[in-house]
């Protein structure tokens, strides 16, 4: 009885095991093969879960010569997954830059056509096997090219992915003309109107980074890809920060197949820039930095309303 009781408590051991990191609340670096590469990711695990439970899976993308490690830093994502009990993983790019779909030949990991797609699917699986991850609760988010890189797994890995919400970030024309998700997916974007980077009305990024569609144009595309019924409707947020130079209206489309929503935050004189975030670079370079709203509690909040069905 004594030897079954110990295989027991093992068990149990083994089992909260696996939704428990070895330091709590902590942050790692993982390495995983895809397409051929070593890739890594940062991974945080929250401080504990309930014995039993799922948890969400949040892919947080940085942007054009970024890191992972350096966007956990400027969003602090990580202490809202401490609170919310979800598992945030924060991937690095070839070479610091996604392959969205621009097609830049600027930039490596487009110009040789590397699998972000596949990488992202791969630590999917590899986290669906090590922690009890919802299969419902797949979640992606990011800023300017990992913005863009969020829009191209909710086209491509619309099976898997539940949500998504890119901020500061656009969609190459390439993208926007193969629009077809396999399913659904629930699409939020936060665009500021004074963007230097990646332009609201769309065209050249950066300069010479490729090309975005307009803002309009993307919510117009993701509207038509799920399906979306009737007219949006609009409203102006509160200007709690008057100081900042700011306005926030919420455009929502809450009709839609399979109960996905497409909404739209436009940050008017927002530029390129996470709100609630850091001003990061000066408003001459990125421009201004919206405190009206939080990022962080909007896309959380948005991801936890729209798991899959």
């Amino acid at each position: 009885m004594r030897r079954v009781g110990a295989l027991a408590i093992l068990w149990s051991l083994l089992a909260w095991q696996t939704l428990t990191p070895t330091v709590y609340g902590a942050s790692a670096t993982r390495p995983i093969d895809a397409g051929g590469l070593r890739r890594t990711f940062v991974l945080h695990l929250p401080p504990s879960v309930p014995s039993g439970a799922s948890v969400p899976l949040v892919f947080v993308l940085h942007g054009g010569g970024g890191t992972g490690a350096g966007i956990e830093r400027q969003t602090g994502f990580s202490r809202l997954a401490d609170r919310e009990g979800f598992i945030a993983v924060y991937p690095n790019a070839v070479d610091r830059n996604w392959n969205d779909g621009r097609g830049d030949p600027h930039i490596r990991s487009q110009a040789e056509g590397i699998d972000d797609v596949g990488f992202i699917s791969a630590v999917i699986s590899l986290l669906s096997k090590e922690y009890r991850v919802d299969p419902k609760r797949i979640f992606a988010t990011g800023i300017s090219n990992g913005g863009f890189m969020s829009q191209l797994l909710a086209a491509r890995l619309s099976e898997r992915i539940a949500a998504i919400a890119a901020v500061a970030a656009g969609m190459g024309p390439a993208v926007a003309a193969s629009l077809q998700p396999n399913a659904p997916v629930s699409v939020l974007v936060i665009n500021g109107t004074n963007d230097p980077l990646v332009p609201y009305g769309g065209g050249p990024v950066a300069r010479n980074r490729g090309e975005t569609i307009s803002t309009d144009e993307i919510i117009r595309k993701w509207v038509a890809a799920n399906h979306c019924a009737g007219d949006p409707v609009a409203a102006q947020l509160p200007d709690t920060d008057p100081s900042d130079g700011t306005r926030v209206t919420k455009t929502a489309y809450s009709a839609c197949a399979q109960q996905s929503v497409v909404v739209l935050y436009t940050i008017e004189g927002g530029g390129h820039t996470w709100p609630g975030g850091s001003q990061y670079l000066p408003r001459g370079i990125v421009g201004r930095v919206s405190r009206d709203i939080s990022a962080n509690e909007v896309i959380w909040a948005f991801f936890a309303a729209h798991p899959r069905p």
